[in-house]
């Protein structure tokens, strides 16, 4: 079997396709893996039906084995275990159940050049909830599947330039059908506040002004705080298409909860997030005491320094002085 260098350990069944090359069958060997974006100076262009599902039957192809290094004695190649995905920028097709069953993947990266994206293709991957996009036009229509495909909460940046443009937190809903017993029949219902967020699409384009008006419904209804509070400070830290009026509602929540966001960047190790919290919050006295013993408690001298200087700055101590003669 032909072996060529790559980024990550796969084994690949390929065949051409006009100017590309289509993978028709990939099984990685590390938890987080990254699809080649050129084999033999060909673009990969193409994912085959059940291309990364796990126990998808043998295709008839070229086979080869890509690799960094070389490969343990007992690699295992096998799908089940892939957490974290990169698919090339290359990729324009993506097929029928291509990930079907790979249920522990839960960071998909990706280009926004697929135009066509199998049905199936992400069924039963159950953790799948974050994604990075490389955008060159097309993000909406990818969301815009992504979105209607998962209920769940998703985690979505989208970048251009190489830069982080935008990061978007889509909040979970849940569909159901109830059994009505006295009328004979099924009561469809849906609960959570993210169904409004998973459908702020318009022909297949992301309205982020629709999206950001949902922010007000969401609080009045019930909803997860944690994911709340993580979707406006996203929205204020990277302010894509942001409102006067979305900003000041995004930045009343994180006044108001501001120790769960020093809470939240301390888990990031965000420093420089948190100074620009500290600039938005402007929290008092006692809430920057006590994020300064949340910082202790982690040990991030860097976040504590940022937080004493803060509270010296605006609430300076020591005795007054007083020149008058």
């Amino acid at each position: 079997m032909e072996i060529i260098s790559g980024v990550s350990g796969w084994k690949l069944t390929v065949r051409r396709e006009g100017d590309g090359i289509a993978v028709l069958r990939a099984e990685a060997c590390e938890p987080a893996a990254v699809l080649p974006e050129t084999l033999w100076d060909l673009p990969v262009t193409a994912l085959g039906d059940h291309a990364l599902a796990p126990g998808a039957g043998p295709v008839f192809g070229r086979e080869v084995v890509v690799s960094c290094g070389p490969l343990p004695p007992d690699a295992q190649w096998d799908n089940r275990n892939l957490r974290d995905l990169t698919l090339p920028a290359s990729l324009e097709r993506v097929g029928d159940y291509a990930l079907f069953n790979c249920g522990e993947l839960k960071v998909l990266r990706l280009g926004d050049g697929v135009r066509y994206w199998g049905g199936g293709a992400i069924m039963n991957c159950r953790r799948l909830d974050t994604f990075q996009v490389d955008c060159a036009g097309r993000e909406g229509e990818l969301l815009a599947c992504l979105a209607g495909e998962l209920p769940g909460e998703l985690d979505v940046t989208l970048r251009r330039g190489g830069e982080t443009a935008a990061r978007l937190i889509f909040p979970e809903y849940v569909e159901v059908y109830e059994e009505n017993c006295p009328a004979h029949h099924f009561d469809y219902n849906i609960y959570g506040a993210g169904y409004g967020y998973h459908h702020c699409f318009y022909g297949k384009k992301l309205d982020i002004k629709a999206y950001d008006a949902l922010w007000r419904p969401m609080l009045a209804m019930e909803h997860d705080g944690d994911c709340a509070l993580r979707l406006a400070w996203w929205r204020l830290r990277y302010p894509a298409e942001l409102t006067d009026r979305a900003a000041a509602d995004y930045r009343a929540y994180l006044r108001s909860h501001v120790l769960e966001a020093v809470q939240f960047l301390l888990s990031l190790g965000d420093v420089s997030g948190l100074g620009l919290l500290l600039a938005e919050a402007q929290p008092d006295r006692e809430t920057l005491a006590a994020a300064c013993a949340l910082a202790r408690e982690r040990g991030n001298a860097a976040a504590l320094a940022l937080l004493l200087e803060e509270r010296h700055r605006r609430f300076p101590t020591g005795a007054a002085r007083d020149f008058t003669l």
